[in-house]
This record gives structure tokens, sequence and C-alpha cells, in this order.
């Protein structure tokens, strides 16, 4: 039979939380309030694979560039490109300064 190549394919590691991530509370993530111009990390918490962007973004940093409806416009660079990613707020941690 031959092997599967979906949308998740070879992600079960990055959508499994750790013994860490499976007490903490996603509700601190969902008060943080951003503007257009923020910088963000993307990080895919598991619970919410629904509005998850691809497995490929993972770790990347990116700026808000937009906002619809409750989900997140997102630019990231590429190689020499610059990607749209949407995406709600479980998925972004803002980059700390300083």
């Amino acid at each position: 039979m031959r092997h599967s190549h979906g949308y998740r394919n070879r992600c079960r590691k990055l959508l499994r939380k750790s013994p860490k991530e499976r007490s903490k509370n996603i509700i601190s993530r969902l008060l943080i309030e951003y503007r257009v111009g923020d910088k963000v990390h993307i990080d895919i918490w598991p619970d919410a694979i629904g509005t998850a962007p691809h497995r490929r973004y993972q770790g990347k940093t990116g700026t808000i560039v937009g906002i619809r409806g409750r989900a997140y416009l997102i630019e990231i660079p590429v190689g020499g490109k610059k990607r749209l990613i949407i995406t709600t707020k479980e998925h972004l941690i803002p980059v700390r300064v300083g």
C-alpha cells in the first residue's frame, strides 16, 4: 500500500503536547491583543488544529499585516519571497523585545 502524503503528513511529534504543556491553559494566549505591525512567532497549539497554519511555518517569525474577523494575516519571509499566513491567536506568541 502506498504511503499517504496528506496535509498533516509526518507531523505527529509537532501536533503532540509534552507533559509540561498538558497542564497549561491556553487562556493566556487568547488574552493578548495584537495590532498591525506587531512581530509574532508561530507556535502551533495542537488543540486548535482547524485554524493551524501548515507545519512548515512552525517556529517562524513574521509581522501582522491585517485582521480578518478573529484571524490574523501574518507576513513571513520564506526564501526570497513573502508568504501570507492566516491563523488565529492560539498559534501566535508575541516577540519579546529587550
